[in-house]
């Protein structure tokens, strides 16, 4: 059976790490920027709500196409193309003359941004264990955490916000570059699903980056072709996709809101709230870089129960009335428990609702996530113009329990059966396919 050669996989696994920190710096911008770009636009502090909301059109559009035709385009060939767009919609950022210039660099930004993020989860739910999963997003706490630093510090130097993003702009210009030089290598790489599970399942005790197990030809099945309404009618796919939207609007939220916060409701200077927004998604960083560990230790189950307990404790404190020291403490308790949530859900996604199913929900469940990312925060941002900034508190408490209760009556549910017992018949390989005897054949998805 022949495997990728160790070097590639080494190399693909370091441009994955990076392409989820260039993911994550746009989304740490925003929070510190907002406040000069309100001013210098002459616009309400909702108005954010255009910026999110574009951004959001943009990226349910990408992420749930980026599922539906990932196995068409290949992967190498949709980073190398979003990662561009994402870098020429940020560089319109640094120029946009106004708020409807800025909106629509906002939908281009999350066209860019929703097929980088589809396609990376789609193809490390299959390449990677827990461990790698947890680190890669890890990398994107990361990109958020230096993403404040950036902003915060072209503006501590009396530099306009705009180079904030002409920097990150920068920045993805290079990595969009490194993935068309790596297209060919992405293909070589990219991993098989059978109906008996996804190679992530396969590789969770520590088994080597992208490289199939052992016994994969025991494991050997038919290719079988899945209507898109047999994925669309499970119900894991649909519980598994509001998580999503309740989970990052909690994290975002947070990252979003916390800067104003801490300086208009606790009476922190700008420098140092910006400094506190960073240590926020920096606790997000270490929290998945040591729940990576644990969660190949303990489980993901007991990991996600109790992340999200204490992303519901994180909140409270932030809601009480107090010090800003205790909203700082709340926001870091946030992040640090948040930290494995988004992976895990990734990574368990085929066990939930069946490998022949998993890259389409993937892509449903990252489109969700950006209506997390973009109307609840919005929402917010209405709701403490019209009230109170110190309102912040409890709505993430509210989202918080929410979303426990929706992962307890998940996890309940039956386990949604095998996508070979949901279509027939079997489509037998192709001649002049995949040799029988070399490996698993991957499922064949009815693109229709």
């Amino acid at each position: 059976m022949s495997t990728t050669p160790a070097r590639p996989r080494a190399s693909l696994l370091l441009l994955a790490y990076l392409a989820f920190v260039s993911l994550g710096l746009p989304d740490g911008l925003l929070g510190v920027a907002w406040p000069s770009i309100r001013g210098d636009f002459g616009v309400p502090t909702e108005a954010v709500g255009l910026v999110l909301t574009a951004g959001t059109v943009g990226y349910l559009t990408s992420s749930v196409l980026a599922g539906f035709t990932l196995a068409r385009v290949g992967v190498g060939a949709l980073l190398a193309g979003s990662t561009l767009l994402a870098s020429l919609a940020l560089t319109g950022y640094s120029l946009s003359p106004a708020l409807g210039v800025l909106v629509a660099c906002a939908l281009l930004l999350g066209l860019g941004s929703g097929a980088v993020d589809s396609g990376l989860n789609a193809y490390a739910a299959g390449a990677f264990g827990p461990r790698h999963m947890n680190w890669l997003h890890a990398f994107f706490g990361l990109g958020v955490a230096i993403g404040p630093l950036i902003m915060t510090g072209a503006l501590s130097a009396g530099l306009a916000w705009r180079w904030g993003y002409g920097i990150v702009a920068v920045a993805q210009l290079v990595l969009a570059t490194a993935f068309a030089l790596t297209v060919r290598a992405w293909q070589r790489a990219a991993p098989a699903r059978t109906g008996a599970g996804t190679a992530t399942a396969r590789t969770e005790a520590g088994a080597a980056v992208g490289t199939a197990p052992a016994d994969a030809g025991a494991e050997r099945s038919p290719a079988v072709r899945v209507p898109i309404r047999a994925t669309l009618l499970l119900p894991a796919v649909w519980s598994g996709t509001l998580a999503f939207v309740l989970y990052v609007a909690i994290e975002v939220s947070a990252g979003l809101w916390a800067f104003l916060l801490l300086t208009e409701g606790r009476g922190v200077s700008a420098a140092v709230a910006g400094g506190c927004v960073s240590a926020y998604w920096g606790s997000l960083f270490v929290g998945r870089v040591v729940q990576g560990v644990v969660a190949e230790r303990l489980g993901a189950g007991l990991v996600l129960r109790v992340s999200l307990v204490g992303m519901a404790v994180g909140a409270a404190l932030i809601a009480v009335p107090g010090p800003a020291a205790l909203a700082v403490l709340g926001l870091v308790v946030v992040g640090f428990a948040a930290a494995p949530v988004f992976p895990l859900l990734t990574l368990t996604t085929a066990e939930r609702v069946g490998a022949a199913h998993a890259d389409r929900a993937i892509g449903l469940q990252i489109g969700a996530a950006g209506i997390g990312a973009a109307l609840v925060p919005a929402g917010l941002g209405v709701l403490i113009a019209n009230t109170s900034v110190q309102v912040l508190g409890s709505a993430l408490v509210v989202l918080a329990l929410a979303l426990i209760v929706l992962h307890e009556w998940g996890a309940r549910r039956p386990t949604a059966r095998p996508a070979a017992e949901l279509v027939a018949p079997p489509v037998p390989a192709q001649p002049g396919g995949e040799d029988q005897t070399s490996g698993p054949v991957r499922p064949v998805v009815d693109g229709r």
